[in-house]
């Protein structure tokens, strides 16, 4: 058997072995031992000491550590749930008050997380029982906190984006700037999705109590300012650093850490037991990370050393397949994919499968990180598995898991629907890149 063969072997037992629930770190490492040992001998050692000491001292990965700290550092400041009721008082008076600052709140809390499943947890923390004793629709209540819970996947600072940009050989101050506006995008939709339910069927957004409205607007302004500028301010100045190229992404994170401590301190809630929390929540997120990381890189330096990758690239151009066809099928499979792994091994062993492929049919890595960083949004609200549901039961108990599903629905087709937009626009994706890195 040739070496070239036996990587589509060891693609297809690592299909198989994943699909049956064994744990992916271990797996694709005694994979990538075995079968490197037998294509390649005693080389595979050393192949192995040299991709694991190189993917655990590359520094720009450590704002992985850095900005998960800080959403989690923010996310024990309770200006969100500040804010979250000042917006909540504000459009109080209107049907579907609610949904407005949900998505609001789930906008500016991706921007400083970047984390899914703390974002679809806060938030269903904040507005899920609130909208239960107000007689929202729960299938709509419940679709509307996990869609804007999923935008910490792509709006940045994305840990996925940081992850996703070393692997896909693109700038990661590139990728923020790319993942702004499809961000944003896709939140309008949300919002516009919501007004329009309620629009048509107010029944399922009524507002609020006028004895809950009976406050004094200074009070509403006060609220509006500490729940929104101090956040705001600092997920400004992280990305205007990165993205203006005056810190590299580790800065950038270094300084968001040091300014979410700041806003922590000032607002009465950077306690030593919300510190340490904090801090082993990090490590043990970031662990996950960097040792799949590691051992997926791992992997594809003994796929790349069996000359798989472009074995395959020669044999598809060959057959002339259109780079739009190759495109859909890639998104198909990391769709399909995202229901039974996280998007960790799909970011860092599949999609870059394909990059010899893509990078000789010219593909434009930034708008295709994009496009495969929504599809891997879609992942969290489609069943059967949607993590993101479970985040939100764990949290509202009282909600049925079947409405939840039936909630989410219309907001994965939106996200769909964002897709699209990107593949057929790519300007949306394209233009603050262009705009700024000429």
């Amino acid at each position: 058997m040739s070496l070239e063969v036996l990587g589509l072997v060891l693609i297809a037992v690592l299909f198989l072995v994943i699909l049956a629930g064994f744990p992916i770190s271990f797996t694709l490492f005694f994979l990538a031992m075995s079968f490197g040992y037998y294509g390649l001998g005693d080389r595979v050692f050393y192949l192995m000491t040299y991709q694991y000491f190189s993917s655990m001292m590359e520094t720009v990965l450590a704002a992985v550590a850095l900005f998960t700290f800080m959403g989690y550092v923010l996310e024990s400041s309770g200006l969100m749930g500040r804010l979250f009721h000042a917006i909540q008082l504000a459009f109080g008076r209107r049907h579907g008050s609610l949904y407005i600052a949900t998505i609001f709140t789930a906008t500016l809390f991706a921007a400083a997380t970047g984390i899914v499943g703390a974002s679809v947890a806060i938030i269903g923390l904040m507005a899920g029982p609130i909208m239960q004793r107000r007689g929202y629709d729960t299938a709509l209540s419940a679709g509307t906190i996990t869609a804007g819970g999923t935008l910490g996947i792509l709006i940045p600072p994305s840990v996925m984006l940081v992850v996703m940009g070393p692997s896909f050989q693109v700038s990661i101050a590139r990728l923020y700037a790319a993942a702004i506006i499809p961000g944003l995008l896709l939140s309008f939709l949300y919002l516009a999705y919501t007004l329009s339910r309620v629009w048509l069927r107010p029944s399922l957004g009524p507002p609020l109590p006028a004895e809950e409205l009976n406050v004094r607007p200074g009070f509403i302004i006060r609220e509006l300012i500490v729940g929104f500028l101090p956040p705001t301010f600092l997920i400004f100045l992280t990305l205007g650093a990165i993205i203006t190229g005056w810190a590299t992404p580790t800065e950038g994170a270094a300084l968001g850490c040091a300014g979410a401590l700041l806003i922590s301190l000032f607002s009465g809630k950077l306690t030593f037991s919300a510190l340490k929390d904090a801090t082993y929540r990090t490590a043990q997120t970031t662990s996950m990370v960097m040792i799949l990381l590691a051992a997926s890189t791992f992997l594809g330096s003994v796929f790349s050393a069996f000359g798989t990758p472009k074995f395959l690239a020669d044999t598809i151009l060959v057959w002339n397949i259109p780079p739009g066809l190759l495109i859909v099928s890639i998104l198909a499979i990391c769709f399909l994919l995202g229901w039974p792994l996280e998007w960790v091994p799909i970011v860092v062993i599949i999609v870059p499968i394909f990059l010899p492929l893509l990078q000789a049919l010219q593909v434009d890595m930034i708008w295709f990180s994009i496009l495969v960083a929504v599809t891997l949004q879609t992942c969290w609200l489609s069943p059967p598995v949607a993590l993101s549901a479970y985040y939100l039961k764990a949290v509202v108990p009282s909600w049925d898991l079947w409405l939840i599903y039936r909630g989410m629905m219309p907001f994965m087709m939106l996200q769909w629907l964002c897709v699209l937009l990107i593949y057929f626009f790519p300007e949306i994706a394209l233009y603050l890149p262009n705009l700024w890195y000429k």
